[in-house]
């Protein structure tokens, strides 16, 4: 019963991805052509009008992307391209808090959806991968939780809902997704951010040499190696029996 409500969801958020990406197609080539949208010029002078918005209504905007970013993670989108555009578009500190706030929202809506019709399902899928986990959760929750997002390591989508085998309570859930996430997002913002200061400066397409030589993408680049690494250390360190 509860493979065939999952099928469902799956049958009719592919759906809804369809219609959304026939529907941009649509939008864009009704507009412009193959050749315009694959040119430099096209880039920048689309980034220069998304600037301009920004700067006019930095308030409407930030909050339009919080709801798109919310859409975004129900729909089981990429938490990456997220915070890359959100940096692009924001900057890499507004763009993290906006990014940070549309991710953990997101998720936790789908880790309560997953948790009432679905947590049995959940827990026998990957209780015996996890349940070395339990007791650590239940001596400290929302520390364990706060770990769990911080070290990563799981697909975005899934992570969502594993908390579910352990009872995590909403508010740990939500907290703890939101300083968790927040290193990794500032990392990925400022990479963001970093392409659409280059884009500024060049009327040009910048060389792959100029690009990666700009401290505005070789320091995130860095920042998202060390957090790599660090991730994968701690990680066999967390999930250790």
């Amino acid at each position: 019963m509860q493979k065939e409500k999952i099928f469902k969801i799956k049958y009719w958020i592919g759906l809804f991805y369809l219609l959304l990406l026939s529907l941009f197609l649509y939008v864009l080539f009704s507009k412009f052509s193959i050749e315009e949208i694959i040119t430099y010029k096209f880039i920048k002078s689309n980034s220069e009008y998304l600037s301009n918005i920004r700067e006019n209504n930095t308030t409407l905007v930030a909050l339009v992307f919080v709801l798109f970013g919310i859409v975004w993670v129900l729909l089981q989108g990429f938490g990456s391209p997220l915070v890359l555009a959100s940096g692009f578009l924001l900057g890499p500190y507004l763009g993290t808090l906006i990014a940070v706030i549309s991710l953990s929202t997101g998720a936790t809506i789908i880790y309560i959806f997953a948790n009432f019709f679905f947590k049995d399902l959940i827990r026998e899928k990957f209780i015996n991968k996890f349940k070395n986990l339990q007791n650590k959760f239940k001596q400290k929750e929302f520390i364990y939780m706060l770990l769990y997002r911080l070290i990563g390591g799981i697909p975005f989508q899934i992570s969502n809902i594993i908390p579910c085998i352990f009872h995590v309570k909403i508010k740990n859930f939500l907290l703890a997704s939101f300083l968790g996430m927040m290193p990794q997002a500032f990392v990925i913002a400022s990479l963001g951010s970093g392409l659409e200061s280059q884009i500024e400066k060049n009327s040009q397409v910048p060389t792959f040499i100029e690009l990666i030589s700009s401290s505005e993408i070789y320091v995130p680049i860095l920042g998202f190696m060390l957090l790599l690494i660090l991730g994968l250390v701690s990680k066999k360190l967390f999930y250790k029996n």
